[in-house]
């Protein structure tokens, strides 16, 4: 299946990776001047540069051909795998995103030593910067490589054995700018690199689109079994299954898990409750508290109304144009369609699509990774003299060091779906401590230490001892941890009232904290109002995503239905929010 690129297509390549490593350059006098210029950007970042570039990480390029299996799976419905997380990024949105600026911290876990006090708190700080910043960041660009791997065999025909060297010479390229410019290259070139992704996917779906075998919408409508459209999944009914794909059903017990308790129970790595990682990276390189708030609404818009049509279309063109294709190769039918239907130059501009993708990712997973291992290890365990020239140079150089240890664990990596499994699970239960830490002061160290440990703890009895599957072993585990946390946090010593004294005059937190108010001064809890914003702003984002579906599909009176759902919760949003003025400077 060897495919050969025209003239032009490697022209487009070539300048863009030209473009990309001179933003690099660009940008790299800027980055070196200390860690803060390096890992936040000086904390200066207009909330639509920070806004589009957690939206650009988010798109990998594992996730158009990870949309194209759900819906080989399960039709439109299928999305709701990961549709169901709006929720929790909502809830960062209106809840943590202003106290993540204000905390004016470099990662997530320096948080830690904020909240926190003693030996437990600094043992913790090290364990989660190692943790996430090696072995969870491993599996991330792990997974993403190994979308990029399938994407090279299916269009280019090479060999398996050869795959990691290209996989290592595209990482390269992103090692390149990325340790030059810091997050500020980082993030001007994620802008770039989704502008020409969304491009890419949306000139591919049109053209799909309109290839005879398909005959636009009308023809696929009719071509598809109706079901295959449906935008939400059938739950606790079974369905025969279909020449394309079996209906997505769920049982009630999957259905609670997907959309009632995921979102806030499970780390997982973008969608953390409570706000963390890389969102917590950009959050904090905003120039103010209100930039803050509108990139991360930005963010949860973009991410779940913006972008996935395009690919849903094409995944639903594939099932038409490639019905031969196994259950385990229904995802390459993306792939395949860029293959047979893009003409000259567009091949180079969609391949350049999907680069961008993977290269915005991969600079985010290793810059954020390597702000973990300099900020919170190196600077705080190992070399605490160390001044900013030192730091910047050891961050650079932990940048290639984490691009060898990702090329490893890619090596090792056989199921993307299976590791996206694992981390669900082995941080379910986790979330509610980190939500309940910024608002209820008798949280401790050894909550969030207990918090991360029983997951594993659990999911190892639920799989081996009691062989339970999802959703069963997930409720086991969420149940399980927020009962060993809990009894721990009771039995164990409270934080320093001296720490959380400062804490709370830093972050002026909501909720539980009045034995460290000052009993002079007038408070009025934002709580309900804010419930109010957050269940409004995912209402619109719902209808704004269902509505385009709608259009799309001349599913009109949907469409009218939608559209009065979505003014209605923007005019809600407007008014309560003003009245918080949580838009505010």
């Amino acid at each position: 299946m060897d495919f050969v690129l025209s003239t032009l297509d490697y022209v487009i390549i070539a300048v863009f990776i030209v473009v990309t490593v001179g933003i690099g350059l660009g940008f790299s006098k800027q980055a070196g001047k200390d860690m803060s210029s390096f890992f936040v950007g000086g904390r200066n970042l207009p909330w639509y540069i920070a806004g589009t570039s957690m939206v650009a990480t988010t798109f990998a390029a594992d996730t158009p051909l990870a949309v194209t299996e759900l819906v080989a799976q399960g039709g439109i419905a299928g999305n709701w795998l990961w549709w169901n997380m709006l929720a929790g990024g909502m809830l960062t949105t209106f809840f943590f995103a202003r106290y993540w600026r204000r905390a004016q911290v470099i990662t997530d876990v320096e948080l830690i030593e904020l909240r926190y006090s003693g030996k437990a708190a600094r043992f913790l700080r090290g364990f989660r910067a190692l943790y996430l910043g090696l072995f969870m960041n491993a599996l991330i660009i792990g997974w993403v490589n190994v979308a990029l791997m399938a994407l090279l065999q299916v269009f280019f025909g090479i060999p398996q054995e050869e795959l990691l060297w290209w996989v290592a010479l595209a990482m390269g390229v992103v090692v390149i700018y990325s340790s030059l410019s810091g997050l500020l290259g980082v993030a001007f070139t994620d802008v770039i690199q989704f502008v020409v992704a969304m491009v890419g996917t949306i000139a591919l779906a049109y053209i799909v689109l309109d290839a005879e075998a398909v005959g636009g919408i009308a023809g696929l409508k009719e071509k598809l079994p109706s079901w295959t459209l449906d935008f939400f999944p059938k739950v606790g009914v079974t369905e025969e299954s279909t020449d394309f794909a079996s209906t997505l059903t769920l049982s009630i017990g999957s259905f609670l898990a997907y959309t009632t308790i995921q979102w806030w129970a499970s780390w997982y790595p973008g969608s953390e409750p409570g706000g963390g990682g890389y969102v917590v990276q950009r959050m904090s390189s905003a120039r103010s508290e209100k930039d803050a708030i509108y990139a991360t609404l930005f963010f949860q818009i973009a991410h779940y109304c913006l972008r996935p049509w395009p690919w849903i279309i094409v995944a639903l063109c594939a099932l038409v144009l490639y019905p031969e294709l196994s259950p385990e190769d229904k995802k390459l039918g993306y792939v395949m369609a860029m293959k047979d239907f893009l003409p000259d130059g567009m091949k180079g501009l969609l391949l350049i699509a999907f680069f961008s993708a993977y290269m915005s990712t991969i600079s985010t997973q290793l810059n954020w990774a390597s702000s973990y291992l300099i900020n919170d290890v190196y600077k705080e365990f190992i070399n605490k003299k160390a001044g900013d020239k030192e730091l910047v140079k050891a961050s650079r150089i932990g940048t290639l060091l984490l691009m060898l240890i990702a090329l490893f664990a890619t090596s090792q990596i056989t199921s993307i779906a299976g590791v996206w499994m694992f981390i669900i699970e082995c941080g379910a239960g986790l979330g509610l401590v980190l939500i309940l830490r910024w608002y209820w002061w008798r949280v401790n160290a050894w909550s969030e230490i207990s918090a991360t440990v029983a997951p594993f703890v659990a999911y190892a009895v639920a799989r081996y001892a009691f062989n339970w599957e999802f959703p069963n072993s997930f409720f086991f585990t969420v149940s399980f941890t927020t009962v060993v946390w809990l009894l721990t946090t009771f039995l164990t010593r409270p934080t320093d009232k001296e720490k959380l004294q400062s804490f709370y005059n830093l972050i002026k937190p909501d909720g539980n904290w009045k034995p460290f108010r000052n009993p002079d001064e007038p408070h009025k809890s934002n709580i309900g109002k804010l419930l109010i914003c957050w269940i409004s702003a995912i209402a619109l984002a719902y209808s704004a995503l269902f509505m385009t579906g709608s259009i799309i599909f001349s599913f009109w009176t949907e469409a009218i239905i939608y559209g009065v759902i979505l003014v209605v919760s923007l005019v809600i949003l407007r008014i309560v929010s003003s009245q918080v003025k949580i838009f505010a400077d």
